[in-house]
Parts: structure tokens; sequence; C-alpha cells
């Protein structure tokens, strides 16, 4: 007969956040001691809602549009960027810009802005409507066509001799981009590609994890929130590599008891954004109901990596207001 609960939690090393989530959740927080709240911040500072609730609480602002921050306030800019109007909106009305974008979504704007320049076409693999899709198509909108298959490639309205390049959005499924990128150069065989990868070492990081995870458990649980890409796309890694069940949740609270019936091995990892305190909590409710269930560690990648802080808030005086 089958065991009834879990006996090992296979906890996966990389998870949890990467250091461009790291900085721009430290971003608010600075601007908060320094500033005094309220902060106003454009779009979830990261997609997490467990993040934004812990920044709501101390002060923070959300909002979807620049326009609803009074005039001469703070405003941080998500680590997802932002298209350039933005910036140029919410100078006119004297916002007081603080741009948390990570450095690798930054990375993709500047090779948008390059091959815009040298009149080329861009292919952008993403989501539609994803806020870093979004402010990626802003910095070249019209040289840019956005892909989220390879049937999408086949179906541009371009030339077979057109000079293409592609570029990608940072969190989607290393797999799942490089079958699009086979059909691009498939049809356009001279295409050019970024210098390095357009996927974020976190990302790659964490469904390389994912991958022996779903090889060695009888069920994965990614911990982070719906609108978290990244977080989606580890599930999505996690059953396309063999895992027999894998889901999303957003705390211990969405674990169905059901989920663990018949189950000796738990597969537990995070999303880029999802705090580790979240993990814990999933590791408790486990152990409880499983009456001691041993944790293993499953470290996959040693990740060492740090963003330096805008230049803008070093060295501010904190603990201020205005």
């Amino acid at each position: 007969m089958p065991p009834t609960d879990p006996r090992t939690i296979l906890l996966a090393a990389p998870r949890g956040f990467c250091a461009g989530v790291d900085r721009a959740i430290e971003i608010v927080d600075i601007a908060l001691q320094h500033y005094g709240p309220p902060v106003y911040v454009r779009h979830a500072i990261v997609h997490n809602t467990h993040v934004v609730a812990d920044l709501e609480a101390k002060g923070a602002v959300f909002v979807e549009d620049e326009d609803e921050v009074p005039e001469g306030m703070p405003i941080v800019f998500s680590a997802h960027g932002i298209p350039p109007e933005v910036r140029e909106r919410s100078a006119a009305r004297g916002l007081d810009m603080i741009d948390a974008t990570c450095p690798l979504v930054t990375k993709v704007h500047y090779e948008a802005l390059e091959y815009a320049a040298s009149g080329r076409s861009i292919i952008l693999i993403g989501h539609e409507g994803h806020q870093e899709v979004i402010g990626t198509m802003g910095h070249a909108p019209e040289s840019i066509s956005l892909v989220e298959t390879p049937e999408d490639v086949f179906a541009l309205d371009l030339p077979a001799d057109a000079d293409v390049a592609y570029i990608s959005q940072t969190t989607l499924s290393v797999d799942e981009t490089t079958s699009i990128i086979a059909a691009i150069r498939e049809r356009f065989p001279q295409a050019r590609g970024p210098k390095g990868d357009d996927i974020c070492y976190a990302t790659q990081n964490r469904q390389d994890a994912t991958k022996v995870l779903a090889e060695r458990s009888d069920l994965v649980l990614v911990v982070g929130s719906q609108n978290s890409s990244n977080s989606k796309r580890m599930v999505e890694v996690a059953l396309a590599h063999g895992a027999p069940a894998a889901h999303l949740i957003d705390s211990a609270a969405d674990i169905d008891p059901v989920w663990l019936e018949g189950v000796d091995v738990v597969g537990l990892t995070s999303g880029a954004s999802a705090p580790d305190v979240l993990v814990t909590e999933v590791i408790d409710h486990l152990s409880a109901t499983a009456r001691g269930a041993e944790v293993e560690r499953l470290t996959v990648v040693d990740e060492q990596m740090h963003f330096a802080l805008p230049a803008k808030l070093r060295n501010l005086p904190l603990a201020g207001a205005r």
C-alpha cells in the first residue's frame, strides 16, 4: 500500500529571491526610510502578493499609472521596466523618479535600441501584456514584433531576406525560448541574436533545479504568485521533465491534501519573487501533515550574484521625512 504522507521534502537550491528582486525591494525600503511614507510605486514592485502587502504595510502605495501620483512625490519604477514615455510623463509632473528596473531587463532595452538604430526588424519573444514586454516594446515600437510560439514566427509579415534580430523576455522557459529561436533561424537564417542569453541567470538556475526536482519527486510545489511569469514557467518545466504532478501555490494554505495522497517525495522550490519565509511555512505545514517528513537539500547551482543600488540611492540619509 503506498504511503499516505510524504516521507521526504526535497528542497531545491537555488530558489526564491534573485538579485534583481532583492535590489528592487531594497530600493523601496530605502526610499521609505529616506522620504518617509507614502512612496509611490508604479505597478507591483515584483510579482508577489506577499511582498506587495508587506511594503504596503510600511507605507508604499502601488499605482498602475504615474498620473495617479501627486505632483512632486517620489515614484519607484518596478523591476519589470517601463517604456520611455512613462519616464517622460513622470518628469513632466515633477515626480522624484527612482528606477528599480532589473539590470538584466535594462540590458534587453539596450539591445532593442541598438538593433532598431541599425535598421533591423526586431522579434521579441515574450508574453503579450506582461509588464516587462510592455516596457521593452516601448523602446522601439516601430521595429518590434512580438511572438509567443514558433507558429507566430512563421506568421510574421516579414520578407524572407529581412534583416532580423531577436530578443527575449527574461523570465521565460529556457526550453520554450530555444524552440522559438530555432523557428526564427529556420525562417531567417541570418537572424542576429544578443551577445548573451536574455533569459536571466536566476530564471535559468531555478528551472535547472526544477528539472532535477521533477526527476526525483512524486509532486513538485512551486511557491509563487499567479502573476509571476518565472514561477508559472517552473511548474511547466517540472511537468515537462517528468514530475507526475506540479502546482503553483501562493502559500501553504493553497496545498490541497488530496495532492499528498500516495506521495513519498515532495519537491519544493520557489520563484524568483517569492520570499523564503513562505517556503519555510510550507515545510512546517508538510512536516506537520506528514508527522516527521525529513528535509533533504538539493543544491544544483551555487548562486552568487548582487546588483548595485542606483547611484541616486547610495549614501542617502535614512529615517528622514519630507
